[in-house]
């Protein structure tokens, strides 16, 4: 069957290069199928989904639009009616890559859509800003974003030779036959945070787990990483959690830069996906400095260690981290089964333990008391008398889940 390659664009603004797209594709031997986002003006190139069908599908139409036109009223129905096509279309197996086309608003449109398809799915976008922060657009999905270099206004060498190779690259990856499904002989695929204070005893997690059968997924959580976690275990391509590191929960309350969201540590709690949960990297918040090596007034009076010329880690005092114990169990309070909480006393991270730089053991005392007195009921908590990177307290946490994986796959059996 002929692969369909899906192409975003204002067909108003954009329709020669939208119709140029459309025949790279034919050449290659695929099929286009073109969806106008435009709103205002008439297309210029023949379309198969109209900005009537896309309104429609978002919840307004062309007319009613129309009779007060601006981007803003426009934008949320453009894409969610885009998103409800392309997801119905995937999932009915008749869409196989997507190739967006755009500036700085039709980016966002476009990217907007890309995000609200699966992980593996071919997403390119074609783009004036994608040699910028580009953050905003990819967020936590595999999208991959080509520098158009020229603007996208009129046909010429160099656009003709980018958008060719934008579908080339959609045209290979949709004709690509690997997919999210774990290895033949894999029992499972187990998703793991780290921290860079933490990656020995994540090592050393990888191997066993490897031994035991399971294939393991590494997010580094600064932020995008744990979100990134959380949306696979609803794709339900993890099927089981080491939380190793929270540093996300620790920013999300002080502001750093590895915040994540208020749904972090929720997920697999909702879901009843099996999870052994450490406070990896919690004792301290991870922020960017305005001039390197100086740390900001706020934590002057705190030890603190510098990650990079730019990233302080400043130690939080006891008061503060109560306040991160709070948050985690306020969080897990959504956990009904197959949980574990372990906290590892000799220190969360390497920055903690023993003679350390942010050793605190005051702090640690408020921490760990505070996760024992507001832990739900229904999570058991586990302590031991190692630090978190030591290889005993990393081999109790593995065997830990393979026995809640082995446990709930018993009771649905």
């Amino acid at each position: 069957m002929s692969k369909v390659i899906a192409v975003l664009a204002t067909v108003d603004t954009k329709g020669p290069e939208a119709q140029f797209l459309r025949e790279e594709i034919e050449t290659l031997g695929g099929k286009a199928l073109l969806i106008n986002l435009g709103v205002v003006g008439k297309p210029t190139t023949a379309v198969d989904v109209t900005t009537d069908e896309v309104l429609k599908a978002g919840g307004s139409s062309l007319s009613e639009i129309l009779k007060n036109p601006s981007r803003e009223a426009a934008a949320p129905h453009i894409v969610l009616g885009a998103q409800k096509i392309l997801n119905q279309r995937v999932q009915a197996g008749e869409v196989h890559a997507i190739v967006g086309l755009g500036g700085t608003q039709g980016t966002t449109a476009c990217c907007q859509v890309m995000q609200s398809l699966p992980y593996g799915f071919p997403k390119v976008m074609v783009s004036t800003v994608a040699s910028g922060d580009t953050s905003p657009f990819v967020d936590i999905k595999d999208i991959t974003m080509m520098f158009s270099v020229t603007d996208i206004l009129g046909l010429n060498p160099l656009l003709r030779k980018i958008l060719s190779n934008a579908a080339s690259a959609a045209w290979g990856m949709a004709n690509n036959r690997r997919t999210l499904a774990p290895s033949k002989n894999a029992r499972g695929v187990i998703g793991m945070t780290n921290l860079g204070v933490l990656t020995e005893g994540a090592n050393h997690a990888l191997d066993l787990f490897h031994k035991e059968g399971y294939e393991v997924i590494t997010f580094h959580a600064v932020g995008s990483g744990g979100r990134a976690m959380e949306q696979l275990m609803k794709e339900g391509a993890i099927t089981a959690v080491f939380d190793y590191a929270l540093g996300e929960i620790t920013d999300e309350v002080f502001g750093g830069l590895r915040a994540a969201n208020a749904e972090r540590l929720t997920v697999a709690g909702k879901l009843g996906i099996p999870q052994v949960v450490c406070p990896g990297g919690a004792e301290h918040v991870g922020l960017f400095v305005d001039v390197p090596n100086v740390p900001p007034e706020a934590y002057r009076n705190h030890k603190y260690t510098f990650h990079s010329p730019k990233i302080i880690a400043p130690r939080l005092n006891s008061e503060e981290i109560r306040k991160v114990g709070i948050a985690i169990t306020e969080r897990l309070k959504h956990s009904r089964s197959h949980t574990v909480f372990m906290i590892p006393t000799k220190g969360v991270s390497r920055y903690s333990v023993s003679g350390a730089v942010l050793e605190d053991r005051e702090s640690d005392a408020a921490l760990f008391d505070t996760l024992r007195t507001t832990m739900p009921s229904h999570v058991l908590l586990e302590e031991l008398d190692l630090a978190a990177e030591d290889p005993a307290f990393v081999e109790s946490a593995v065997k830990t889940l393979i026995g809640l994986i082995r446990s709930k796959e018993r009771s649905v059996a």
